[in-house]
């Protein structure tokens, strides 16, 4: 499965273009494995983490790259891999990586607003959570579906989009639900949803806009937007895929507004570790 993902990144290495993509930036080194990226109301910057191996910091980054902010998380960072917010302008951080699908401290970080002003060591409220259909860490390898790299705060409940390690069906997604306040909780299945069978149709990042009325999924090489959906079944509504005519291995997606998106990726064999734009048009 490595091999695999090795040779999807050295295709993308080989392509001299972006595809559909705007390059905004080159991301500092310092944000070389970013995991997840943010927007908040009432602020131009754009926030973002990095995944397991490396510092517990959120960075606030400008639209030209620079990091204005870097601020110390008091929590360890097991496997961070996605960032969202709330209308308040309140961060989550999902510390939900899961590759072998036998994680038992699965936990969401919530930031709070006032606390991005500070210049100390940052404290978190934490989210802890299992997932209801999972009763053996690790499961079969027909049942790893329990990994995560994707989510969304929405109507006062966080919502999480699963990432499949089963050979053949790695574009399946499950949705599910937990309150987005401290505690410990059992995620609610909501639904389920396929992209296609390859490797690089893994569900990476996802973000919802502002109105709650657009949902966008990213994949290494496509964006999936859904409109039109009833409460919180995402899936229920129209589906629209955006292929980005690019691969590489894309983590981090947000609304910019609602007709534009940022897209990070990570850097791979001395290419990628942009910030990107793309239009859902």
């Amino acid at each position: 499965m490595l091999k695999q993902f090795v040779l999807i990144i050295f295709i993308s290495f080989l392509s001299c273009n972006s595809g559909n993509l705007e390059i905004l930036v080159d991301l500092p080194k310092r944000l070389n494995e970013v995991s997840g990226n943010e927007t908040i109301t009432a602020s131009d910057l754009i926030w973002m983490i990095n995944d397991s191996g490396n510092s517990t910091k959120l960075y606030g980054v400008n639209e030209k790259g620079k990091i204005i902010k870097e601020l110390k998380i008091n929590a360890k960072n097991n496997d961070w891999e996605d960032i969202t917010s709330d209308k308040e302008g309140n961060l989550y951080i999902g510390d939900f990586g899961n590759n072998e699908n036998k994680r038992k401290n699965l936990s969401i970080l919530k930031i709070l607003k006032e606390s991005l002003n500070n210049s100390r060591k940052i404290d978190v409220e934490r989210i802890s959570f299992k997932y209801e259909n999972q009763q053996i860490f690790p499961p079969k390898k027909k049942d790893l579906y329990f990994d995560c790299e994707a989510f969304f705060h929405y109507r006062d409940s966080l919502f999480l989009f699963t990432k499949s390690r089963v050979k053949g069906n790695f574009g399946k997604t499950n949705l599910y639900k937990i309150p987005a306040k401290q505690g410990n909780y059992t995620a609610k299945l909501v639904s389920s949803f396929n992209t296609c069978p390859e490797i690089d149709c893994w569900i990476t990042g996802a973000d919802i806009c502002n109105d709650g009325k657009k949902v966008a999924l990213l994949t290494s090489k496509s964006v999936y937007l859904f409109t039109d959906f009833k409460n919180s079944d995402f899936f229920n509504g129209t589906v629209t895929g955006f292929p980005l005519n690019h691969i590489s291995q894309k983590e981090g997606i947000c609304f910019k507004n609602d007709s534009t998106i940022y897209i990070t990726d990570e850097k791979a064999h001395g290419s990628d570790g942009f910030l990107y734009k793309f239009k859902l048009n």
